[in-house]
């Protein structure tokens, strides 16, 4: 834990190591051991899940933290969850990634200039991460933020939670956050100042199945946001 987290791979090979909150090393675990019916015979990851995507993204999209029964059970964030079957399928739709699915780690699932991490990084009980532990599991966003900043040029916030965790992330990295804080919603864009290049902000309501099966969040809503958030970024046309 000593030196400087300066690249992905030794950043990631240190976050699926952490056992700092108690009770999500409980849950995670717990989860993992009594698993859902329908992934009796699978072993689940039940650790901390990385962020996916190239080390050198453009644009970043930021959840919430992996699901129990999602990512705690394949490894690779929104994979495995209808949450992730959407989120992927509005991103291949726009052209960001190789396929529309997202089942298993080694399913050929690739990202072109886009990664996908989270402010938590284990599944915790009810969906819902305390600010303790969301301020605990800060260290590796802000270790992120730093790798990706000289090629990050726009970020897709999905929902309050994640909004409000990144704010201060973003500051710190050195980008200029305005005062007050710009406020959460779908659709939202700010242009926050940066050292070199300004970072293009996005708000979008969470691919959450309250949201999507409702239709608060449809498909053609989220793919318009990374639509956009792929212009600012340069990875579309």
């Amino acid at each position: 834990m000593g030196a400087p987290l300066n690249d992905i791979a030794r950043l990631e090979a240190e976050l699926v190591d952490c056992r700092a909150c108690p009770r999500l090393v409980e849950w995670r675990e717990k989860v993992a051991l009594e698993k859902r019916a329908a992934y009796r015979g699978e072993t689940y990851w039940g650790r901390p899940v990385p962020g996916f995507g190239p080390p050198d993204a453009a644009m970043l999209i930021v959840g919430l933290a992996p699901a129990a029964h999602g990512g705690n059970r394949t490894g690779r964030m929104f994979t495995g969850d209808r949450s992730g079957d959407f989120l992927y399928a509005a991103l291949h739709a726009v052209g960001l990634a190789s396929q529309p699915t997202a089942t298993h780690i080694g399913d050929g699932l690739e990202l072109f200039g886009t990664r996908v991490t989270a402010p938590v990084h284990c599944a915790p009980p009810d969906n819902k991460p305390t600010p303790t532990e969301r301020q605990t599991c800060r260290r590796w966003l802000d270790a992120e933020l730093k790798i990706l900043q000289p090629r990050l040029r726009s970020v897709i916030v999905l929902g309050g939670f994640g909004w409000q965790a990144l704010l201060p992330v973003l500051s710190d990295a050195g980008w200029v956050v305005p005062k007050p804080r710009p406020k959460f919603g779908h659709g939202a864009h700010v242009e926050l100042a940066g050292r070199t290049e300004p970072l293009h902000l996005f708000g979008c309501y969470h691919v959450s199945q309250q949201n999507t099966f409702t239709g608060r969040l449809t498909p053609s809503m989220l793919e318009a946001v990374l639509a956009d958030a792929g212009r600012a970024a340069g990875l579309l046309g």
